[in-house]
């Protein structure tokens, strides 16, 4: 054999170019990334890890992301105060982390003012158009993308199952918080609008009320429902009242209010739950953030829209509150309890 071919093998042997060739898309083994993770609540919920962190290290471990090896998390929870979430994004930019984590619309929200290079991959974010996130859900066209539960329809039907519940539903409260972005010259935020529109459009007279946490003044709140006269209590899925829902249930209930909450928060012991688990958008975040870290852009990678309508109906709270439920709706329920 030619001498020359033997040492052209040896020296390709040896650059690792015959048996390791370079990919464009190739992980580096060496290459630890840094992932910043911002929550709206705290670090810890209902005495467990928060489950929003906790699935994201879930998911990338099963892509092969091992903690401390090949990505480190630089978590930050404000424990319900949400002021400080601005300075932890900014935090989380100085500190160099390759993409950041965002867990609801006020997080996602100090993100995009910390930051226009830095990917943010968002999720419970009820409207990413709405509050200037994403130009689209198709084609975001900033550094924001993720995954949203929003329901354009979920106002409207939750309110119409209210209104079979209760046919001489005339006034409802809405119960919100003071601090979701997006908020208009009226003062009221998409989520709001939406549920005042849909309110009015049922022939419904809407009061919206805010509250703000970590320690929400919900007494406050009840006491002006009952002035205005309220009949029935759609809870929004926002910071405040997630956490303080079970609080939120108990008050109503002494109230003698019918309650609609937003999909999988039956633990609260309301009335009724209806809509996408925010835990349904936990799932789709680690492939996403895996895309841009093996080099996708946010801005040409599509918001993806969970939709998974669950309705959960208290039987015990119905027959507290009197109400009976049609076996119309019964039937329609992924759960009844007892």
């Amino acid at each position: 054999m030619d001498r020359r071919i033997i040492l052209a093998g040896l020296a390709a042997l040896i650059s690792g170019s015959v048996l390791f060739p370079e990919t464009p898309n190739a992980q580096q083994p060496d290459k630890v990334y840094r992932v910043g993770v911002l929550v709206n609540g705290g670090a810890t919920v209902d005495g467990k890890p928060n489950p929003a962190l906790d699935e994201l290290r879930k998911g990338m471990a099963r892509l092969g992301y091992v903690e401390g090896t090949n990505i480190i998390y630089e978590a930050r929870f404000p424990e319900g105060q949400l002021e400080r979430l601005p300075g932890f994004a900014s935090e989380l930019v100085a500190k160099g982390v390759d993409v950041i984590a965002t867990f609801g619309g006020p997080s996602t929200n100090a993100a995009r003012k910390a930051t226009t290079t830095v990917p943010v991959v968002a999720a419970l974010v009820a409207d990413p158009v709405a509050i200037g996130v994403a130009k689209t859900l198709e084609r975001p066209g900033g550094n924001i993308t993720g995954a949203t539960n929003n329901d354009p329809e979920l106002a409207s039907r939750q309110l119409n199952m209210l209104k079979t519940l209760l046919p001489k539903l005339t006034r409802v409260a809405v119960l919100s918080d003071s601090d979701i972005p997006g908020a208009d010259a009226s003062g009221l935020a998409p989520i709001e609008r939406a549920n005042v529109a849909a309110a009015r459009e049922a022939g419904l007279s809407p009061q919206v009320l805010k509250v703000r946490g970590p320690n929400p003044d919900l007494d406050t709140a009840f006491k002006a429902m009952a002035t205005d006269g309220a009949q029935a209590l759609v809870v929004l899925e926002v910071p405040a009242t997630i956490a303080a829902r079970k609080r939120i249930a108990e008050l109503a209930s002494k109230q003698r209010l019918p309650t609609m909450f937003w999909g999988g928060a039956s633990d609260s012991g309301c009335l009724i739950s209806y809509g996408t688990p925010f835990t349904a958008d936990f799932p789709r975040l680690p492939p996403v953030i895996d895309k841009i870290l093996k080099g996708a852009k946010p801005a040409d990678t599509p918001f993806e829209v969970v939709s998974r309508r669950e309705l959960d109906i208290n039987q015990r709270t119905a027959r507290e509150l009197g109400i009976v439920i049609p076996s119309e709706l019964l039937k329609t329920a992924n759960h009844v309890f007892e």
